[in-house]
């Protein structure tokens, strides 16, 4: 009599099991954003209930530990078809393959499509993944298998894009007709500036390509709508659902409420407060002089020569191996050269005689904040002598003090229109695309114009420093009443916010954020100066008067969804919320809301307003 096996244990290997057909199909929805509908399901094998190779990479595992991986993805594709045919499920089938499975799948396409005939599901309905542990050694020897498979109707996608072997080597080549993104770049995207700009650099590859993307890995509403907004139209993902043997036919409610919400993605923003330009390129690039280099073997009169040769060359470094080991100043030379004899006692000498064997060097990629540091420094040999910059260690030019001091303010500055420096919030460009989203998109919202009232005075008594404090305080306040999945914060610069909410109780959430700074602002004034409820000072025309304790004000004006919103530009839309900030700073309450009439009255007559210059 035989051993009885344990219950839910298999008996044999992997062909075993396929030869029985103790393989089951589960089956998760992809979804259509712009249709709210489902557009198919992914076809995922399991092994049998309750045994340890029911997990499908437990059950991959042992198929390529026994060698019949592709007799496993061959099976498993039939299970999926039939199982899919069965349910009379709507829309596509997605399945699984890697290289190798899909190569012996074109080889055997008559037994193929015989098979989705003989099931009654059409060719046209099929796509092919090619899964992302699939490395394709030799891919000119592939592209035929892909046609074969695309003339018998099914469509290709690349699986998992992003990881492992799918690569842009092989969307260029193979150029799917679906771009699966994988769930590692999806996953928390609304929070994560880059990931979000990963994707959205898919986003531009698959609109120049034609490619569809669809987003694994959506697992709630947040992610969900950034995703959404960002252009790409299908996704999938525990959120829509997760996989099963019964798989639901129509999008839950949940689900379709999150697709069609009329509130568009707080895109995340990446600080841009180090070494590249907001614009593109490094900081180096402003100030690198392209200059000739002499070698270690120069003479001073090579030197002279080449000084002579160009005038307006400040300096010329020395090399050896393309990298540099000393600088040589044009002044300080001319200077030595010009005292009698010199040319005839020194001129066939080393040009390292008269040169600076330690000059100051700086990397191409060095960082705006380092730049600024060297300024700082007590070495200022720079500012005489000027200094070499490199490109990973090899000479690359010549900089000059002067030009070192202009990159970093200039850098700087162009900087801060995309993010302040002191709050790291988004400047006046993201805040001027952001509401520009908003009336493309005809979402609702309220512009509101954050400023503090009596800021100049207790910055001129307690000096810069505490003012920047309680600037960053004022930042920590609105951040904190903020939802950053639908109000979008900005700094305007100095004192001045602007903040665009959807959020629905969002009148709550700016009284919210009055209360809780003008409550704790007073801890940044000395005890004294609490004690009397403010502060002695000068008013703008000079004459001396008392100031209360700094308080915030909040002025809004309501956007509306209308065809019309798409005539107002975000300068006006600012305009009339700086409007509405200076009323609020008249009020004891600290806010203030210009209506909807007035408002777009206000915006039809172009209102004369500083827009998102502070006032």
């Amino acid at each position: 009599m035989s051993a009885r096996v344990p219950l839910g244990q298999p008996s044999s290997g992997i062909e075993d099991l396929i030869a029985r057909r103790e393989l089951s199909a589960v089956f998760q929805p992809i979804i259509d954003f712009d249709e709210g509908t489902i557009l198919g399901y992914e076809g995922l094998i399991r092994g049998p209930s309750g045994s340890r190779l029911e997990a499908p990479h437990a059950l991959f595992a042992q198929a390529g530990a026994e060698g019949c991986a592709i007799a496993l993805e061959r099976e498993a594709a039939r299970t999926c078809i039939e199982a899919f045919a069965r349910l009379e499920c709507e829309g596509k089938l997605f399945l699984n393959f890697s290289a190798g499975a899909i190569r012996a799948l074109a080889e055997a396409s008559e037994s193929t499509l015989s098979l989705l005939r003989q099931s009654g599901v059409a060719a046209n309905r099929i796509v092919i993944e090619l899964t992302e542990q699939s490395a394709i050694p030799d891919i000119g020897s592939f592209l035929p298998i892909i046609r074969t498979l695309r003339a018998s109707g099914a469509q290709f996608a690349l699986d998992d894009y992003g990881t492992a072997n799918a690569s842009m080597n092989l969307w260029v080549r193979l150029q799917p007709n679906v771009v699966k993104i994988d769930r590692f770049f999806i996953h928390d995207i609304a929070s994560d500036p880059l990931k979000f700009e990963a994707v959205k650099a898919m986003q531009h590859f698959a609109n120049a390509s034609g490619a569809r993307l669809v987003a694994e890995g959506i697992e709630n509403e947040a992610d969900l709508i950034v995703v959404r907004d960002m252009g790409i139209g299908c996704g999938q993902g525990y959120f829509f659902g997760r996989p099963h043997a019964q798989p639901s036919r129509v999008v839950s409610d949940d689900a379709r409420e999150a697709i069609r919400a009329h509130h568009i993605a707080v895109f995340p923003e990446t600080t841009r407060t180090v070494g590249a330009s907001p614009s593109g390129g490094m900081a180096s690039d402003r100030m690198l002089v392209h200059a000739p280099a002499l070698p270690r073997e120069a003479t001073n009169n090579d030197v002279l020569g080449l000084f002579n040769r160009l005038p307006d060359l400040h300096a010329v470094a020395v090399v050896e191996n393309d990298e540099p080991v000393a600088l040589i100043n044009r002044r300080a030379f001319m200077d030595r050269y010009a005292l009698p004899y010199h040319r005839e006692l020194f001129g066939k000498r080393p040009c390292l005689q008269f040169a600076n064997a330690s000059p100051v060097v700086i990397e191409k990629s060095m960082t705006v904040e380092q730049m600024a540091k060297l300024l700082a420094s007590d070495d200022q040999r720079y500012l005489a002598d000027g200094f070499v910059i490199t490109d990973n260690g090899k000479y690359a030019g010549l900089g000059t003090g002067e030009k070192l001091v202009r990159a970093v303010t200039e850098v700087r500055i162009e900087a801060a229109r995309y993010a302040n420096p002191l709050t790291f919030l988004p400047g006046n460009i993201p805040i001027s695309s952001h509401i520009a989203r908003l009336v493309s998109n005809e979402a609702a919202f309220y512009a509101c114009y954050v400023d503090l009232n009596h800021f100049k005075p207790f910055n001129d008594e307690y000096g810069y420093w505490q003012g920047d404090e309680v600037l960053k305080f004022a930042a920590a306040v609105l951040a904190d009443v903020c939802d950053p999945t639908r109000d979008f914060l900005g700094h305007v610069g100095g004192d001045d916010f602007l903040i665009l909410f959807q959020s629905d109780d969002w009148h709550a959430r700016a009284l919210r954020a009055i209360q809780a700074f003008n409550e704790g602002a007073q801890r940044f004034y000395a005890p004294a100066d609490r004690l009397a409820g403010g502060i002695h000072g000068e008013d703008r025309r000079g004459n001396p008067t008392f100031f209360g304790f700094v308080t915030m004000a909040i002025g809004g004006v309501r956007v509306k969804p209308d065809t019309d919103a798409a005539l107002y530009t975000s300068e006006e839309i600012a305009s009339v919320a700086a409007l509405a900030k200076r009323r609020a700073k008249q009020e004891p309450s600290g806010f203030v809301l210009i209506d909807s009439d007035e408002s777009e009255a206000l915006i039809r007559g172009r209102v004369d307003s500083p827009g998102f210059i502070g006032g």
